[in-house]
């Protein structure tokens, strides 16, 4: 009996790893034709009875602002163009400052949020880490940085419903994606943290100051010069 039962679950995961490489691997490709994050929002949205009308409008790479691809490496991962989807450091930092009390930090790079928006569901169980970490790894073997950070960039939430850059550079500032300031561009990356709760287009002191901040990383990484990084070969994770 136990025995029948531990070759079904094996033959089981041997599955669930073999269609998870395969979509991964298809969305190196393929726009995603959407988020688990995007769903979850849409049916969150009937139960608290104001449903909500997705907004998303894909950009390719070379149809989105560089100033909003800097913006948001330098607001939510510096280290984006050399790490293999992990900034242990990062995540160390933050169980040290969570362990002292007060607010939950997180330590998320953008492969993670990737891998979390597009293939899971909200929650902080062991079960949902577990499979962000996998879906990390594969996202960071299969795809290219350029590609992460593409769909990230058309993946992320910037307000209720309003999904992508192109969405949000419309719903926030009336321009496209490709138009993007260096002023819009860190106002909409200094949202990231709680796209929700905060407004790129009427930003509060903080938000304005965030972003203030996320210009002088801009400068500091390079700027645009910073991208070059991406197409850059990395050394391996066990060298670090």
């Amino acid at each position: 009996m136990l025995s029948s039962l531990i070759r079904r679950l094996t033959r089981a995961l041997l599955w669930f790893a073999g269609a998870s490489v395969l979509l991964v691997l298809l969305f190196r490709w393929v726009p995603p034709p959407g988020t688990m994050l995007m769903v979850e929002r849409k049916v969150e949205s009937w139960f608290n009875g104001q449903p909500i009308d997705l907004q998303r409008d894909w950009r390719p790479w070379d149809e989105i602002s560089d100033e909003l691809k800097v913006a948001v490496i330098a607001g939510e991962d510096q280290k984006f163009a050399g790490h293999w989807g992990f900034d242990f450091t990062a995540i160390q930092a933050a169980l040290a400052h969570n362990e002292r009390g007060g607010s939950i930090r997180g330590a998320s790079t953008l492969s993670q949020q990737v891998a979390k928006n597009q293939f899971l569901w909200a929650g902080r169980s062991w079960l949902r880490k577990g499979l962000e970490a996998w879906f990390t790894a594969l996202i960071e073997l299969l795809w290219s940085k350029e590609r992460i950070l593409e769909v990230y960039l058309n993946s992320a939430e910037w307000d209720d419903g309003v999904f992508g850059a192109q969405a949000a550079a419309q719903h926030h500032f009336g321009t496209d994606a490709s138009k993007l300031s260096r002023q819009q561009a860190s106002l909409l990356a200094a949202v990231l943290p709680s796209p929700r709760n905060w407004s790129a287009s009427r930003p509060s002191s903080y938000v304005a100051r965030r972003a203030g901040w996320i210009r002088q990383q801009m400068s500091q990484l390079g700027g645009s010069g910073y991208l070059v990084q991406l197409d850059e070969p990395r050394k391996a994770p066990w060298t670090n």
